[in-house]
């Protein structure tokens, strides 16, 4: 449960790693990093999301690499972040004292995060200060592969093997002769640490507390632009920090999440790269930050998924941050995996799958971004009137669906409704902007694919909408999203049902829900999975709609208090433990406390 001042407790592992729910994320809007109670940076990709991991013991602890500031003889430890801002705070108990470390990666002074501008100085602060007795403080800086380190003027000159075209410097408050030091330190006393990469500040002044001070500013004066005013509001001003720290504020990008290869579940194969940007973000993401203020964040990302789509020879449904191709997967054999999960993967296969839901998604932004004021040139125009006809063709033919099944293709009913959805909004703006295209026949065709969604994939005896468009019956939570992506009313009498259906059969206890059931439909894939934290949201989302606000607000608020201490949620949650699964923090679960709370707030204030 997120709580601004948790007690101190233990430290635990297992396997040798900390629990997911353990750790903290920090970012400066290029790249991002994850520290541990126990004072570890076991996760740092720089210079940007997606470069292969300066520190990377998230994913091997005895080889992965990391940066640790920790007392000797460590107890017990507990974190928080600075009120409004993206500055992590991580106190260490041991047996004779307290320190309290300060980690940032920092900003610049002055930075506004609402521009599309790199706020970014390259660098992390970690500034240690015993608050409590005196403490023998340990440094540890290991790099993945071991580095190669010199002596300067200024500090230390670090060339990291895993990355040797990345130029590192190390300076301090106190004097270093290598990469690994103890410090003995009393009550009040300070150990201050920067790490720089891609330029040196060798003459620069070094004033940690300075950087620590300007990044927090630029941290609140960016939030104060937040206007949610609903349920659980502390968490979603929180989760409106971690979708920043996933966003590339120069492309205006959001990557899934800033990790790779997290497990969902331990011992399984179902690791992934998701350090990517996926189109279906784009909707859901903009949906929840321009209705909580950030209407800057929402049409910039609008803008990227525009450009990346006009560049593209075809529509995807993920690039990377420049909106070029995702690489290939490759497996790396040098690493073990979180908690002994191989593979590790770099990349995602998924890039090039058949997904017809990439139509509606694309064309839902083009709509989206006209109606915030917009503008679309021709030859984009005839890109997305082309995709129109396209999801008109294919809404009934194959595809591996909104989940990216490594299966064979079936006939998913949530890609044959983000087809209605392509033609919808194709219609919408033609219709609006008075634009050349077959505006008729969309409108027809979508009409004839919502009517073929309730005709065809009902399943009488189950009395649901089903997975796929030939019915028979199987479920699939997403079918909870096509009353959110107007679809489906969510007070047809069929939704209801499916919606009573999804809570029914895919429950996974106290509200949490599975995607699907793996016996019902296979996806190519051995092993289970954990419980998927967005569609439980979805599920407050549909009970709102239905106008059974006080059933989704007990929902929405048993969802978020399984919160980490820190506000964070993976992507799925052990039903049975109730610890955190697969890569994190996840962007879509944080969406989904966002448009969750903005939903119920809504509907409260205007219970009709």
């Amino acid at each position: 449960m997120h709580d601004p001042d948790p007690p101190f407790r233990p430290i635990r592992r297992s396997d040798g790693y900390l629990p997911l729910e353990d750790y903290g994320l920090i970012g400066d809007g290029a790249a991002a990093a994850l520290v541990g109670v126990d004072g570890a940076i076991d996760w740092m990709c720089v210079p940007r999301f997606d470069a292969e991991p300066l520190f990377c013991g998230l994913l091997d602890h005895a080889r992965g690499g990391s940066f640790t500031v920790a007392s000797a003889n460590l107890l017990e430890g507990r974190q928080r972040y600075q009120p409004d801002t993206g500055i992590l705070e991580t106190e260490l108990r041991c047996d004779t004292g307290v320190v309290q470390l300060t980690d940032a990666m920092v900003l610049r002074s002055g930075a506004d995060l609402r521009d599309d501008a790199p706020a970014d100085r390259a660098e992390l602060v970690r500034s240690a200060v015993v608050i409590e007795g005196h403490v023998r403080l340990n440094v540890d800086v290991s790099p993945r592969g071991s580095a190669e380190v010199r002596p300067v003027l200024s500090g230390l000159e670090i060339r990291a093997k895993s990355q040797p075209g990345l130029r590192l410097h190390l300076r301090g408050n106190r004097p270093m002769t290598g990469l690994r030091g103890t410090y003995d330190l009393a009550q009040g006393e300070r150990l201050e640490l920067v790490l720089s990469w891609g330029r040196f500040h060798r003459h620069h002044r070094f004033d940690a507390l300075s950087m620590l001070h300007d990044t927090a500013s630029a941290w609140r004066s960016w939030l104060a632009g937040c206007s949610y005013d609903g349920p659980q509001q502390p968490l979603v001003r929180r989760a409106s920090i971690t979708l920043k720290l996933c966003d590339h504020w120069v492309s205006g990008s959001v990557v899934a999440a800033p990790t790779s290869s997290i497990p969902a579940p331990i011992g399984g194969i179902r690791n992934w790269d998701y350090r990517y940007v996926w189109i279906r973000d784009a909707a859901y993401a903009v949906f929840a930050l321009r209705r909580i203020g950030f209407h800057g964040e929402a049409d910039a990302f609008l803008g990227w998924v525009l450009d990346a789509f006009e560049r593209s020879d075809r529509p995807r449904i993920m690039y990377n941050l420049d909106g070029d191709p995702v690489p290939d997967e490759t497996q790396d054999t040098d690493l073990e995996g979180y908690r002994r999960s191989a593979p590790v993967r770099w990349g995602n296969g998924a890039t090039d799958q058949r997904q017809h839901d990439v139509y509606g998604e694309i064309l839902d932004c083009a709509d989206q971004w006209l109606r915030a004021g917009g503008e679309i040139q021709p030859v984009l125009w005839s890109s997305l009137a082309g995709l129109a006809d396209a999801a008109g063709r294919s809404w009934e033919e194959p595809d591996q669906g909104i989940w990216e099944v490594r299966s064979q293709g079936r006939a998913f009913t949530y890609s044959a409704a983000l087809c209605q959805v392509a033609l919808d909004r194709a219609a919408s703006i033609g219709e609006r902007f008075a634009l050349p295209g077959p505006v008729g026949t969309w409108r027809a065709t979508a009409a004839h694919i919502r009517e073929s969604i309730m005709k065809r994939s009902w399943d009488d005896r189950a009395q649901t909408l089903s997975a796929h468009l030939d019915g028979g019956g199987a479920l699939d939570a997403s079918l909870l999203a096509l009353p959110l992506r107007q679809v489906v009313p969510a007070d047809h009498p069929r939704m209801v049902a499916t919606t009573a259906a999804v809570a029914d059969r895919l429950n996974a206890g106290d509200g949490l829900l599975y995607r699907y059931l793996h016996d019902e439909s296979p996806d190519g894939l051995p092993g289970d999975e954990g419980a998927f934290v967005l569609c439980s949201f979805w599920l407050v989302d549909n009970l709102t709609l239905q106008g059974r606000i006080e059933e989704a607000e007990r929902l929405y608020d048993s969802l978020c208090a399984r919160a980490s201490t820190l506000g964070l949620f993976s992507e799925q949650i052990d039903p049975s433990t109730g610890a955190f699964m697969g890569n994190f923090p996840q962007a879509f679960s944080h969406i989904g406390v966002i448009a969750s709370g903005v939903n119920l707030a809504r509907a409260k204030a205007d219970p009709r």
